[in-house]
């Protein structure tokens, strides 16, 4: 066993985002901490702590991302590891916050999976959250310990001015629920800002859209958290492409593109999908959308973490 500092900044990651973690490793100019996540030969997940984290200061970054139910026992399980070995605070690092779509209850006898998460993560011993966008934001009020949620919209912003320069621009929410997220776009592109209001048959499928807002001649910016199977957006896309957008971009901070999401995004208006890597892309949406940028937020939870670790203010990173 190596011999270590007490409150020595440590990180350990499972198998969800291993690039993530390694490029936040590099900005703070620590390593990557020593930790076998594998599988018993049943499929249960196995994990092992290789080092002294006695009174260190952990943070443990894991999306929950495909697969889900694999990559949220590995953090519960790191976390309950980390617990064990007697680390002094453990902070469940969660670029992609998975089970955040069942936020409330909007039928009878559903889950309210979001709140379940949270209390599975707190009893695994994490001692504070750090998250990037989730998806409601009530969801920080599902857990009993501090929770930090990050906002990629600086980074995307950085891109989306240079991307759109000197250009007449239109924000546009593809739903009710995300006009906040859309209308802090707006105000910091200085564009304006147009609603898509949305209907649904079922949780995955999408039965009326209308536009309510002005976006003709613009370059339309569907700004959304997240991007599934790509229903709502590439239908949003087509209903401002039918309103007058001279283009449209889609700007999510979380690609999880399951299938047909490529299909269907390759076959919409949409020029060019802005996203981030909170979630490792998929092989198949490497290989068939040729228009996917993708932003690292790598460096925003480096500063993050550091400022965790240095007892600084997180939120006046987006003052």
């Amino acid at each position: 066993m190596s011999e270590r500092a007490k409150d020595e900044l440590e990180i350990f990651t499972g198998n969800s985002n291993p690039a993530l973690a390694r490029e936040v490793c590099e900005h703070l100019d620590v390593r990557l901490g020593q930790a076998e996540v594998g599988r018993f030969p049943d499929g249960e997940v196995m994990v092992e702590v290789r080092e002294n984290v006695r009174g260190g200061d952990c943070f443990v970054l894991q999306s929950v991302c495909t697969p889900p139910n694999e990559n949220l026992m590995e953090l519960l399980l790191l976390t309950d590891a980390l617990r064990r070995a007697s680390a002094k605070r453990i902070t469940a690092v969660i670029p992609y916050f998975g089970y955040s779509r069942q936020d409330r209850k909007v039928a009878p006898r559903v889950p309210i999976s979001a709140k379940l998460v949270a209390d599975l993560i707190t009893t695994s011993g994490a001692s504070r959250v750090l998250t990037v966008d989730l998806h409601a934001g009530q969801i920080q009020g599902f857990f009993n310990i501090p929770v930090d949620n990050l906002y990629a919209m600086p980074v995307l912003i950085q891109y989306l001015r240079r991307r759109v320069e000197d250009q007449k621009i239109s924000v546009v929410s593809p739903d009710a629920g995300g006009v906040e997220r859309a209308r802090a776009f707006a105000r910091r592109l200085n564009a304006d800002l147009a609603i898509i209001d949305k209907r649904r048959r079922r949780a995955s499928e999408v039965a009326e859209m209308r536009l309510v807002g002005e976006v003709k001649d613009t370059v339309a910016v569907l700004v959304d958290d997240m991007i599934d199977t790509a229903g709502t957006i590439t239908e949003a896309a087509r209903v401002v492409s039918a309103a007058g957008a001279r283009e449209v971009i889609a700007c999510a901070t979380h690609p999880i593109l399951s299938d047909p999401a490529c299909d269907r995004l390759n076959h919409s208006a949409i020029k060019e999908i802005i996203t981030t890597n909170t979630i490792p892309l998929r092989a198949k949406a490497q290989a068939e959308l040729a228009n996917l940028k993708v932003i690292s937020v790598g460096g925003l939870l480096a500063e993050a973490i550091r400022r965790i670790h240095n007892e600084e203010s997180v939120s006046s990173l987006f003052n």
